[in-house]
């Protein structure tokens, strides 16, 4: 067996036990990363940070970099904002306000998914569900799991012009009938034409967000904290947790020692050594924090040809990748006991994989680890030398979207052949797609699918026939949600992504008022935008559609790809 890499406990500023326990494993890349953290102090890039100055991030617009700084005080600013935070979400439960809707995306809807799901809440707190999928099935299933009566709309937007959140206003505002006004909340920046919108229809409240913060850096702002205060989590102790390591990263005199400069410098030395891929694996309470991070490293760093994977779903144990490429990030919590998972990762690293460990004795920690990925990703950007700020390959494919919503089969609701079914009359492509994957490449399957048990369950068993084939790591997401977060490492990363997109055919529709088409025509224009961005970027693209019953299309796609098929001629 390998010998066991020699693990790296952080340190705390005293120079005693860092009280934010985890080890790391290197390997090789412990001495670069000494050398990046050596220059770095050298070059007094803690204050160069602090002081907002463009130096840092050369390819970075000099004049836009400080008004792209504004996270770095978000948890001190915050915690001003906190009497007014509790006071509405007291407001709302003393009401008796059953459930709270997000209606947003990326950004806009990722953090306050995570903290709903890691962190406790009082008994008899509303339920929160975030509506981030135009899938008209999922749109659905949400207005009959939450009557407009007892629910409260939170439309959530950085810029207040994002497709998905104004569609889903517009359903939900029709439905809520006279004096919708009261049932729903904006939060976006300030003078947007979301902002505007609440004043003219008499929206409940609107929180405005601190203009220089962006969205996939918001989780601190009233983005992540305006759904927790309605939830009633403890906001005192996620954002004390936050300023905590605030403070440990201003530590300049020994780098070693500030959490966000040493995590970043060792991803981004990691991926310079080829290591680019990043497995997030969790304890069962932290299970949805990767979700977030997911979007903070694609959309950070995918760009100018360079990046680094994030892998949100991780495989089971058994199929836990150990190649020359991979890095494990085990995030776990005290309270939950160890098991196989924790094996496996030791095992991995016994084989010499790279491996980050973090460890949270408390839920509220996640406010530390929203804080401390944030700064490290920044920092990752200067070592790969792109801007970490920006996301030049999003805005393309939604432009291609929206020139496919005005295709006139879309527009009326009637939808054009697109794919291949999951049969043996795709079984070429799927070869031929196939054939094009190598070593150190990765898969991507899109599922342009409505989001629930059964498709999650089709979807991992497509992933795991893919792993067991190609040997190579596997990501999986829901259109348009991955849009918001990985697209952009789609479109601007490493030419090493292969791409299975999914669609299927929704038996029936919902209208979007005001907008003159129906959702099912929304997604697939979603779909198609995004297909012609890679292509465009030339990059490797299988489209599959599994039909109007996506549960056995997704069944028969998996037996096609994993040889198992009677109807899986040619595919070996």
């Amino acid at each position: 067996m390998p010998r066991r890499p020699r693990r790296s406990p952080s340190r705390s500023p005293d120079g005693g036990d860092d009280p934010i326990p985890g080890s790391w494993s290197l390997g090789p890349a412990e001495e670069a990363v000494a050398r990046r953290l050596h220059a770095w102090s050298a070059a007094d890039v803690v204050g160069r940070i602090w002081r907002k100055e463009p130096s840092f991030w050369p390819q970075a617009p000099a004049a836009e970099v400080p008004d792209r700084l504004g996270w770095l005080r978000a948890p001190e600013q915050s915690a001003a904002r906190l009497a007014e935070l509790r006071g509405f979400g007291e407001e709302l439960r003393r009401e008796g306000v059953e459930h709270v809707v997000v209606l947003g995306m990326g950004g806009s809807s990722l953090a306050p998914e995570v903290i709903a799901r890691v962190l406790p809440r009082p008994r008899g707190a509303p339920v929160l569900t975030v509506l981030d999928s135009t899938h008209p099935d999922a749109v659905r299933a949400v207005a009959e799991r939450a009557p407009v009566e007892r629910t409260v709309f939170l439309v959530s937007s950085k810029s207040g012009t994002t497709l998905e959140p104004n569609a889903f206003f517009r359903f939900f505002w029709e439905r809520a009938g006279a004096g919708a006004g009261r049932r729903f909340v904006a939060i976006t920046d300030p003078g947007t034409p979301l902002e505007k919108l609440a004043q003219q229809r008499g929206f409940r409240a609107c929180f405005t967000a601190p203009p220089d913060v962006g969205g996939r850096y918001s989780a601190l702002t009233v983005f992540g904290l305006v759904p927790s205060a309605v939830l009633g989590v403890d906001l005192d102790g996620l954002l004390g947790a936050a300023r905590g390591m605030v403070a440990r990263c201003t530590e300049a005199s020994d780098l070693a020692r500030n959490p966000g400069l040493r995590l970043g410098a060792a991803l981004g030395e990691l991926a310079k050594g080829g290591r680019d891929k990043l497995l997030f694996l969790t304890s069962p309470s932290l299970r949805a924090f990767p979700s977030w991070t997911e979007q903070l490293v694609a959309e950070s760093l995918g760009k100018q040809g360079r990046g680094i994977v994030p892998v949100a779903q991780p495989p089971p144990t058994g199929e836990l990748p150990t190649g020359p490429d991979v890095v494990l990030v085990h995030l776990a919590l005290d309270k939950d006991r160890p098991g196989e998972l924790e094996q496996s990762v030791d095992a991995a690293e016994a084989a010499g994989v790279p491996v980050l460990r973090f460890a949270l004795s408390s839920p509220l920690d996640l406010g530390r680890e929203f804080f401390r990925w944030e700064f490290a990703i920044a920092a990752c950007g200067a070592v790969l030398e792109i801007d970490p700020f920006d996301q030049p390959d999003v805005e393309h494919a939604k432009e291609l979207a929206r020139a496919a919503m005005q295709r006139p089969t879309l527009a009326a609701g009637r939808s054009a052949t697109y794919g291949l079914p999951p049969t043996a009359a795709g079984a070429p492509a799927v070869d031929g797609w196939l054939g094009s994957v190598h070593a150190r490449d990765y898969v991507a399957v899109q599922a342009f699918l409505a989001p629930g048990a059964a498709t999650d369950a089709g979807l991992a068993r497509i992933a795991s026939a893919l792993r067991r084939r190609l040997g190579v790591v596997v990501t999986t997401g829901y259109g348009p949600r991955f849009l918001h977060s990985t697209g952009q490492l789609h479109k601007g990363g490493p030419p090493t992504g292969a791409f299975l997109q999914i669609v299927d055919e929704p038996p029936s529709d919902l209208a979007v008022p005001e907008l003159g088409l129906g959702f099912r025509a929304i997604i697939r224009a979603q779909a198609v935008g995004d297909r012609g961005a890679l292509e465009e970027k030339r990059r490797r693209v299988l489209v599959i559609n599994v039909g109007a019953r996506s549960a056995d299309g997704l069944a028969a796609l998996a037996s096609l790809l994993d040889g198992t098929s009677p109807t899986a001629a040619g595919v070996g």
